[in-house]
This record gives structure tokens, C-alpha cells and sequence, in this order.
């Protein structure tokens, strides 16, 4: 096999602090993982890792008593990602579980991903390059064990972090220490899924003891010493240019340390939040606000045949102005993210570095805006990611940090920012509005012969910071936005799907699952509509549908689990009705049947059944739990929330008066029945958030005899 030398300067090795080896894995071992097509398909496709740079990254650590730290380049937002990177990483280290640790990767690692964390990916991008990552760590420490001990390669056994022949144990701590020069091997073979112990077991999460009593984990809980508060002016009208400030009322109130007026934004540093806020609330701007906007107005924009088409799919003929057309339009409103813990960073900038504390998804891209803003180089910013209260996509910008970096500059000390609610609420990146135009034509034998879906929405990956800009000219429309809009019943013969996009006076962007919760609630809710006026069983009505390649029976397969293990019934019983959809999200397809009654004029869901293949399960509670709270989530969008801009203001600005799903809507059961069509890991944060808000329309229709064709859902 061939080696590779890797010297002291391209390979770390680092002591102190209980660490005698850093094994500082670098991109050059994988490349051919790191260089895949960033997107396979522009809608479904499977999303890679996408290192920082080529320089040799930290990935691993090993400890004086025999542990593995594994520095994630994913953030953990809740969804138990560092648990199922644990799994992965232990099984072909030949380690326990118990043995390894997994924390954030800083930003002076290098350990970046620039495709963040999003796109349900963190377990599917890290599928093969961590695998073999931790692969070739554990034949470069069956090298040294050679080295030193003089034993065969072969001969050797790896189990719990020790390396053996016979009745001579080395340990990789004992292995590592005083190791300089390290040989890399070439990538060797990954074990097959039948040897793996870890893969595929439902395993406890690795960071519930921290949660469970309360560790200083999150963003909000980031402390320096000497730290002050900040606080930044912003306006409450869509629009509002900043024009000038009076802060001579401010400069003098109790706590104030300094105003600082920047061309884009005027800051406030004091002793306490609260003295910062008393004093931004004192500094009396002057904005230029255009026009006052309505809610209606935004509609009005975001209406079928405004703004910029582009042709998704084209098969066979063109739906003509024959007559027994069948036509509906849907729309889905503003929505925001509503996460818990509010954006906010601690940062300190001193001798031109800077150093920031933060709840973020994009640590490359706020490491690149600090360090622009300050004018200095991007190594001399360190990123230090906490876990998240929340991200669903909100923290994929988070520019607060550069305000945040300002004023710690002004003031030569740390600097602590966090939004206030209204703040949150009124400055979200929202989930556009979209709008809906579906139109069929059934054949005599009650098949769908001609269909065209027109949708319209603001930006989602369009004008974000993650994407260049030119991209949306490359692929033609907004990539975020079409996600759910590709129909994926493949046997129609004519078909056309046409996204329609537009400009809106507020900043929208992306939000957990993107365009699939509108897309899939105007198609699933069509289909639903076309079974009835085919006078055929829905599910049924599907399957004729779908085309007969793998893609196909994957989405099959759902379908007819799902409708099983629900024992789906088509008619009303005893005050209840079924509701079924389907959808297919980054490659992962997803049915879900819910069962629904009306109670005191409310919609009330009992029970939803979903069926789900995600390829393999790392961990099967946590894909689970992942579609428990996308369906939860999915609920809560669908039955409730919504945002509305009256006289140019976005609101509301606080829980309460934005409704959300509440324990007490909570359906009694979430049946999870996961299938296995592929030999990877798929998608699963996003994909179970598809189907939810049609199956409860299709429902609420079989009870009332009502088409539900705006979300949120509404009996009047």
C-alpha cells in the first residue's frame, strides 16, 4: 500500500491540556468525496461535504486517558447529528461509544463545511468522507503500533481505542504520544454494514447529560470576563432607510458606555441588557420610509403571472382550454421561524483578532463577514459555535456577529447582543408567501391526462448570503423555492410545472424544508381533489400514477406502507376522517396519514401515521424523533401560523398573538415507519414535513365536504 509522509508542519501534533496526539486528518485523504457535484439533481439531490480550503483540518483528538474527540464541522441544532457522527466515527475506529466525545470544530481547525448546516444533510454529506476519515486514523495508528513494537499490520487486532497482537496491548493514546511524523495510508476499505455495531442502533444521544442539567451550552450562555451589553437601533417599518440619529439623550443615561454610529447601523454598549435597551429606545432616528404596506399588497405581488417564470417540467403536450378542465389555486402566508432562542453573539475583538461566541449554521461565512468588516485576515477570526435553541434555516445569516465585532472594537471589550423578541419577529428572514394555480384534465378511464402546476413565492435561496448570485442565473429559478414543486408521479404523460418568482419589499429566505411544506400542500391537496372526481380510492389513485423505476418504487413503497399501518379508510367513521399525502424531498420519500375530527369548530388531529425511507437509519430514535417533530412542526405551519404586515409593519412581534401549535394540539400518536430503499443514508430533518398539511386538509374535506385551499386551515 502506498504512504504518504506527512511532516510536523502539514500534520499536527499537540500536547497539553490531557491531549498527547492531534491527528489533523487533511483534505488531500479524500478528495474524491470533497470534489463531488455540489448538486446532483437541482431538486432531490444528494448534498456533499464541502471542506474549507485543501489545508489539513482538525477532526480528531486523542486524550492522555484513551478517549476520542471527534470536532464536528456540523452544528448541532437539536436533531441528535453529533450522536449519529459519534456512531459512525466509532465504529470504524474500533472504539466504544463511551469512549468518544463530539464538539464543535471552531473555526481556527479549518474543520469547516461551506455548505453550513442545512439541507438535511449533516448525516448524509458526512456519510463516506468521516467513515473514512476515521478508517485511515485507525491504520495510521496500526502503522506506528508497528514502529514501535515491530508487530505485522496483519497480525494486529483493534478493539475499545487498544491495538493488540496476542497477549501485547498498546493503547492509541500510548501509540500516539510523542509521534512527529505520521505515514497516511491510502484510504482503505470501510467495514461492510453487517460488521458495523453502532450503525443502525438506537443508541442514547451523546449530548443529553449537558441538557438534562442545564450546561452553559447554548449562545445565550456565552460569558468573557469583563463582558458589556449591546444593543442595535433597528426600524419597525419594511423599508426604512436610517437618515440620521439624536444620541445626546442616550449618551448621558445610567450604564452607557458608548454609541456607536456606523454608516449602516447605530449600536449602544452598556453595563446590562437592560440599560442598553433603555438606550436605544432614548436615540430618536429619523428614517425614510417609502410605501406603508398591507398584507393585501403582498399577495397582490405574489400572485401566479407576476414577476419571472421559468419552465421546470416539460413532458408531452401542452394543457389546452378544452372543456372538463379541473382547476384550484392554494396559498400558504408569511411565516417565520419563531425559534426559541433569539440570534444574538458575544464577541471580542482585541489587537486585531477577534474572537466570537455564537448560535450559528454558517460559521465560514460569518468568519468571512467579520473579518471583511474589521479588515483583517479570515485566520485571525476565530468562530466558536454553540449549540442551537433553534435554527430551522434563521441562522444561516447571521450579520449581528459583524454589529456585534464593531462594538466590541469601539469599546476594547467583549460585547454581548442578542435580539429582543420583537426584534426577532419584526427582522426574521421569513418564510415567503406563495400562490398556486393547478390545473388537470382526466382521461375516460379517470387517469390524470394533462396537469400543470403553476406556483409563485419570494426568495428562499435567491439574494441569501449563502448563494452566490449567480447561481439562480445558472439553474434558471430560485433552487430553495422549487423544493416539493417537481411533481413525482412519473407516468403522467403530460405535464407542466412552472415557477413563477418574485421581489418583495421584506427579506425572506430559507426555512425549514424551504418551498416543500406549500409545494406539496397545493399538489397533494390536487390530487386528492382528482382521486374524487375519479371517483377512485386515493391511494390507488396515487400508485397508478407513479413510474415504475427505483425513485418510483421507493415513493410506491411509502405509499402503501403507510396506508397499511394506518389501516386507511376512505370514508368518515364515527366522527373522524383520514387524510393522505405523500412527497419526495432531497431524495427521500414520505407518506403520512392523518386522522383528524372537528371539535368546537377547531380542526383536531388524533393521530398521524407516517412511513418514511430515509436509506439507512445511523440511528433509528433519532430519525424518529426527527419526523415526531417535523410533523409537529409541519402541524403548527399548517393550522396556525402566519405572519401579516399592517400599515408597513410585519407583525406580530411576540408568542401569543403568533399562534402556534400548543402541547394540548398535540396528536395523542405519531406512528414512524421507517424503510430502507437505499444503501446510504438519505435526508430525514425536512422530508417528514412535506405531507402534513394536505393529509389534514384531505381530511377536514372527508368531514365537512369542504376543500381547505389556504393555509393556515380554517373552517370559515
Amino acid at each position: 500500500m502506498a504512504k504518504k509522509k506527512i511532516s510536523r508542519r502539514k500534520f499536527l501534533v499537540r500536547g497539553g491540556l490531557g491531549t498527547v496526539g492531534v491527528v489533523a486528518v487533511g483534505t488531500y485523504l479524500f478528495r474524491n468525496p470533497i470534489r463531488r457535484k455540489i448538486l446532483e439533481q437541482v431538486d432531490g439531490g444528494e448534498s456533499p461535504y464541502l471542506g474549507a480550503g485543501m489545508e489539513p483540518m482538525l477532526w480528531f483528538e486523542i486524550t492522555s486517558n484513551n478517549k476520542v474527540i471527534l470536532h464536528s464541522p456540523k452544528v448541532e441544532m437539536g436533531q441528535g447529528t453529533f450522536t449519529g457522527l459519534a456512531q459512525m466515527a466509532a465504529d470504524e475506529l474500533e472504539i466504544h461509544m463511551e469512549q468518544i466525545s463530539v464538539v464543535h470544530a471552531v473555526s481556527l481547525t479549518g474543520n469547516m463545511d461551506n455548505f453550513a448546516t442545512g439541507g438535511s444533510n449533516s448525516i448524509s454529506g458526512l456519510w463516506l468522507p468521516l467513515r473514512e476519515l476515521a478508517a485511515t486514523m485507525r491504520e495510521m495508528l496500526k502503522t506506528e503500533a508497528s514502529k514501535k513494537l515491530g508487530w505485522v499490520n496483519e497480525d494486529m487486532k483493534v478493539e475499545g481505542g487498544v491495538i493488540s497482537v496476542g497477549d501485547k496491548k498498546m493503547t492509541f493514546a500510548e501509540i500516539a504520544n510523542g509521534v512527529t511524523d505520521w505515514e497516511i495510508p491510502e484510504t482503505p476499505n470501510l467495514k461492510e454494514f453487517k460488521d458495523y455495531r453502532f450503525i443502525g442502533k438506537p443508541l442514547p444521544r451523546v449530548d443529553l447529560e449537558a441538557k438534562v442539567f442545564g450546561d452553559p451550552i447554548f449562545g445565550m450562555d456565552a460569558e468573557m470576563p469583563d463582558m458589556l451589553y449591546g444593543a442595535v437601533v433597528r426600524p419597525d417599518k419594511i423599508g426604512a432607510v436610517f437618515k440620521s440619529a439624536d444620541i445626546s439623550k442616550a449618551e448621558s443615561m445610567p450604564g452607557v458606555i458608548k454609541i456607536i454610529q456606523e454608516d449602516d447601523f447605530v449600536g449602544v454598549v452598556a453595563t446590562s441588557f437592560t440599560a442598553a435597551e433603555k438606550a436605544k429606545e432614548a436615540i430618536e432616528v429619523n428614517w425614510e420610509v417609502g410605501q406603508s404596506w398591507q398584507t393585501n399588497d403582498i399577495r397582490e405581488m405574489t400572485k401566479v403571472g407576476k414577476g419571472d417564470a421559468f419552465l421546470l417540467q416539460k413532458e408531452g403536450s401542452e394543457l389546452g382550454e378544452e372543456d372538463g378542465i379541473i382547476s384550484r389555486e392554494y396559498t400558504s402566508p408569511i411565516g417565520a421561524h419563531a425559534q426559541l432562542e433569539p440570534n444574538g453573539v458575544l464577541a471580542f475583538v482585541e489587537d486585531s483578532k477577534a474572537t466570537l461566541k455564537i448560535s450559528t449554521q454558517v460559521v465560514a461565512l460569518t468568519r468571512k463577514e467579520v473579518a471583511k468588516r474589521l479588515d483583517i485576515n479570515e485566520d485571525d477570526v476565530n468562530v466558536i459555535p454553540t449549540f442551537l435553541g433553534g435554527g430551522f434555516g434563521r441562522r444561516l445569516h447571521t450579520p449581528h456577529a459583524v454589529q456585534a465585532a464593531v462594538m466590541s472594537k469601539a469599546v476594547g471589550k467583549p460585547v454581548k447582543y442578542f435580539f429582543s423578541r420583537k426584534e426577532e419577529f419584526q427582522h426574521d428572514l421569513f418564510r415567503p408567501p406563495t400562490h398556486h394555480q393547478l390545473k388537470a384534465k382526466l382521461d375516460n378511464s379517470g387517469n390524470i391526462e394533462y396537469l400543470q402546476h403553476d406556483f409563485s413565492s419570494g426568495d428562499v435561496a435567491i439574494n441569501s448570503a449563502m448563494l452566490p448570485g449567480f447561481i439562480s442565473t445558472v439553474v434558471g429559478t430560485d433552487v430553495g423555492a422549487i423544493r416539493g414543486g417537481f411533481c413525482h408521479y412519473g407516468s403522467i404523460p403530460n405535464l407542466r410545472t412552472v415557477s413563477w418568482h418574485v421581489d418583495l419589499p421584506f427579506a425572506t429566505s430559507w426555512w425549514r424544508s424551504l418551498g416543500l411544506l406549500a409545494n406539496t400542500f397545493a399538489w397533494e391537496s390536487f390530487m386528492d381533489e382528482l382521486a374524487i372526481k375519479a371517483g377512485k380510492n386515493p391511494i390507488d389513485f396515487r400508485l397508478a400514477h407513479i413510474q415504475d423505476d427505483d425513485k418510483g418504487k421507493r415513493l410506491k413503497a411509502v405509499i402503501i406502507a403507510a396506508a397499511k399501518k394506518a389501516n386507511y379508510q376512505d370514508k368518515a367513521f364515527n366522527g373522524r376522517a383520514m387524510g393522505f399525502a405523500a412527497s419526495t424531498d432531497a431524495g427521500t420519500p414520505c407518506a403520512q396519514v392523518a386522522e383528524v375530527s372537528i371539535e368546537n369548530d377547531e380542526i383536531k388531529v388524533h393521530k398521524v401515521t407516517c412511513a418514511m425511507d430515509p436509506g439507512i437509519a445511523v440511528n433509528p430514535d433519532q430519525v424518529r424523533a426527527q419526523c415526531e417533530g417535523a410533523i409537529i412542526m409541519g402541524m403548527s405551519a399548517s393550522l396556525f401560523e402566519k405572519m401579516e404586515v399592517i400599515n408597513g409593519e410585519l407583525t406580530p412581534t411576540i408568542y401569543g398573538p403568533y399562534q402556534m401549535a400548543q402541547l394540548k394540539h398535540a396528536p395523542k400518536e405519531i406512528d414512524v415507519v421507517l424503510l430502507q430503499g437505499i444503501e446510504r443514508p438519505g435526508a430525514v430533518g425536512e422530508p417528514p414535513l412535506g405531507p402534513i398539511g394536505a393529509a389534514i386538509a384531505n381530511a377536514v374535506f372527508r368531514l365537512t365536504n369542504k376543500r381547505c385551499a389556504n393555509l393556515p386551515l380554517s373552517l370559515t
